[in-house]
């Protein structure tokens, strides 16, 4: 299959993850009133994450963030020539998608970026006030549950 068709898959299946579930988190949950509550959030990630890999797992490999595509280029699952156009594209529809729930989002006579808009962070850009130190070893312990993150990028992210 093409490396254009797999990155449009690509695409479409991060836009996905990102409206599905990270829109359930923008538009539809709060801290500390959270709205849908955690269990519709995670909810709404597990089965955004679980209808892509029905629908394009098979053209793409579901990378749906450089995590998963760091994780299968160590498993050598795909070429280390296309990683770098793997992440590229990544970074570009994670922008697209914040793109989209920024227009969406603005819609609402109470919206503001000064909430973070969904990002993690500490201090002060952390929903709970979590310190430094959280933020770290939090994404941590996925190192030991999930592959996709072993090597490092959820600690790159914590920082």
């Amino acid at each position: 299959m093409s490396l254009t068709r797999r990155s449009f898959a690509g695409f479409v299946g991060t836009f996905w993850l990102m409206f599905g579930g990270c829109g359930s988190v923008v538009l539809a949950a709060a801290f500390p009133q959270v709205g849908i509550g955690l269990l519709a959030v995670s909810l709404a990630f597990g089965l955004t994450v679980l209808t892509m890999a029905y629908a394009i797992g098979h053209i793409s490999g579901c990378h749906l963030n450089p995590a998963v595509s760091l994780g299968l280029w160590a498993g050598k699952r795909f070429l280390r020539s296309e990683r770098p156009h793997y992440l590229g594209v990544q970074v570009a529809r994670g922008i697209v998608g914040g793109a989209v729930f920024y227009l969406i989002a603005g819609g609402k006579a109470d919206f503001s970026l000064r909430g973070g808009f969904a990002a993690n962070g500490y201090g002060d850009h952390s929903p709970g006030g979590s310190s430094l130190r959280a933020a770290f070893v939090a994404p941590s312990v996925g190192l030991t549950t999930n592959p996709a993150r072993w090597g490092g990028p959820s600690q790159c992210h914590a920082l």
